[in-house]
């Protein structure tokens, strides 16, 4: 028997302690099972195409920028992280965690940068059509929208970020080509 200050006397025996232990395996099981099953997603292969090293050059509101760009498959495979660095010192810095959702075609994307907390909310929604992912933003402040085309040949990203314009329409905020670096070692899938 152990004493407890606040309970009082407490009782734990082998009975006790082995139906803890199955209580606790069934309930475990259980969640698991109710976990959504993720089929295979078009997306899977367009996501696996931004791992790697990337030299992005474009502009951000009429302004040039460049940025090094790393993508590599994180959480247990699940999602691309892309991780933006600005090459000016001090300059932007992002962390694009991009994702197939358990609906075949459909993609979410968490975009966390230094810009804070209160800029990486909400979760973009999009969808996969051919070699183009595209992503919307349903912020307070306006709708946003990325678009991220890979062109096969040669090997580069596409990547236009817009802002709704208040009349329904879309108008630039940003523009990149990401181009594979030529120093990097590749990494086979």
């Amino acid at each position: 028997m152990l004493t407890d200050e606040s309970w009082g006397p407490v009782m734990i025996n082998n009975t006790t302690t082995i139906g803890l232990s199955a209580l606790v395996v069934l309930c475990a099981s259980s969640a698991a099972a109710q976990l959504p099953k993720r089929l295979p997603n078009p997306a899977d292969s367009l996501l696996a195409r931004l791992v790697g090293q990337w030299d992005m050059r474009g502009e951000v509101r009429g302004r040039p920028a460049a940025y090094n760009a790393v993508g590599e498959w994180t959480l247990a495979h699940k999602y691309v992280e892309l991780h933006l660095r600005d090459r000016a010192k001090a300059g932007y810095e992002a962390l694009v965690f991009l994702g197939a959702d358990t609906l075949a075609g459909h993609v979410l994307v968490h975009w966390l940068d230094n810009t804070g907390a209160a800029f990486s909310v909400p979760a973009g929604t999009g969808s996969v059509i051919g070699d183009t992912l595209r992503f919307e933003f349903a912020y307070s402040s306006g709708p946003f929208r990325d678009t991220f085309i890979y062109r096969r040949r040669p090997n580069e990203w596409y990547m236009l970020l817009e802002s709704g314009d208040g009349h329904g329409g879309w108008k630039p905020f940003a523009t990149y080509v990401a181009r594979r670096r030529a120093d990097a070692v590749s990494r086979p899938e």
